[in-house]
C-alpha cells in the first residue's frame, strides 16, 4: 500500500507541472489524502509520549492554578467522610465560616502540591517502553491513566505528603482544622475526630490529578482538534482505524 501511494504521488506530482494553479491546488489536496501506511513502533512510542506529556502538563497546570481544585467540582476536596458530621454540626451551631475556611485552605494546599506532579509524570513517560506505548494507544480509553496510577502513585504520595503538610500550615488549614475538631469534640456525647489531615488531603490531591489526567487522555483520544501535531494526528488516526475494526 505504501509503495502504491508513493507511485501515485510521483505520477500526480509530474502531472501537476502541466496543470493550472486551480488544478494544482485540487490535486495537492488529493495527494494529502492519500494513505501513507501505518505508523512505525517508534512513531507510536514518540506520538503517545508526546500526547501524554501535553496532557499531564495541562492537567498539572490547571490543578495547580488558583481554584484549580476549589473551583472544580470533580476534584474539590471536602471534609473527610468520617468528619462530615463535624462540618454539619459546625454549621448548625453558627460556625459555618470555620467550616468554609477548612474547605478553602485544604483545597489551596492541594493546588500547591499539584505543582510537584508534572516532573513525576514526565519521568514515568520517559521510562515507558514501546510495548507500554502500543498497549496504551490501542487499549481502553483510560489505559494511560491506569498506567500512571501504577507507575506514579507511590512517588506522588511521597512527594505530595510533605508539600501538603507544609501547605496546610502555610495557608492556615492546620489551625482551622484543629479549631474545628476542638469545637466539635467539646460537644457532649460525640465521638472525637482525629483524622490525619495531611494524609487525607494528599490522597485527595492525587485522586484529583488522576481524574484530570483521565479527562486529558479522553480529549486527545476523542477530540481530533486536540491532536495538535502531525505526529499526533498520524498515531491517533491509526488508533481510530483499529478501534473501528
Amino acid at each position: 500500500m505504501r509503495t502504491i501511494s508513493l507511485l501515485l504521488s510521483l505520477i500526480l506530482l509530474t502531472f501537476l507541472s502541466s496543470c493550472d494553479v486551480q488544478s494544482q491546488a485540487q490535486l495537492g489536496n488529493i495527494i494529502k489524502q492519500l494513505p501513507i501506511g501505518n505508523p512505525t513502533t517508534t512513531e507510536i512510542g514518540l506520538g503517545l509520549k508526546q500526547a501524554l506529556e501535553i496532557g499531564t502538563t495541562n492537567g498539572a497546570n490547571e490543578l495547580s492554578a488558583k481554584d484549580g481544585f476549589l473551583g472544580n467540582l470533580a476534584v474539590k476536596v471536602l471534609f473527610p467522610p468520617e468528619a462530615q458530621k463535624v462540618e454539619k454540626t459546625l454549621r448548625t451551631i453558627g460556625l459555618g465560616s470555620l467550616a468554609d475556611n477548612v474547605i478553602l485552605t485544604i483545597n489551596r494546599a492541594a493546588e500547591d502540591a499539584a505543582k510537584e506532579a508534572k516532573p513525576i509524570f514526565i519521568s514515568a513517560i520517559k521510562q515507558m517502553t514501546i510495548a507500554d506505548a502500543t498497549n496504551i494507544l490501542l487499549g481502553k480509553e483510560d489505559a494511560a491513566t491506569t498506567y500512571f496510577k501504577r507507575a506514579t502513585t507511590a512517588q506522588l504520595m511521597e512527594k505530595f505528603r510533605p508539600v501538603i503538610t507544609t501547605s496546610l500550615a502555610k495557608v492556615g488549614a492546620t489551625k482551622y482544622w484543629s479549631d474545628a475538631a476542638n469545637q466539635y469534640n467539646k460537644i457532649p456525647l460525640v465521638n472525637p475526630i482525629s483524622t490525619d489531615l495531611s494524609s487525607y488531603v494528599a490522597q485527595k490531591a492525587i485522586d484529583g490529578m488522576f481524574i484530570q489526567v483521565a479527562q486529558e487522555e479522553l480529549k486527545i483520544r476523542d477530540n481530533i482538534g486536540a491532536r495538535s501535531t502531525t505526529l499526533l494526528q498520524r498515531v491517533f488516526g491509526y488508533a481510530d482505524k483499529n478501534k473501528a475494526k
